[in-house]
């Protein structure tokens, strides 16, 4: 997934997300309330409430 595609997964979905490095290198989003992975494969969080 892009990073431009993950800022509008966020918006559509309107919920606050995390974009991470995956394992494999790759980039994967998930809401942040369900996050659990490592604190330094997080490229970006997008909270689409935030002023």
């Amino acid at each position: 997934m892009s990073f431009a595609d993950a800022h509008a997964f966020a918006f559509s979905l309107m919920v606050a997300i995390v974009i991470f490095r995956a394992g494999d290198g790759t980039l994967s989003v998930v809401p942040a309330n369900e996050y659990d992975g490592d604190d330094t494969a997080i490229i970006s969080e997008i909270d689409p409430f935030a002023p």
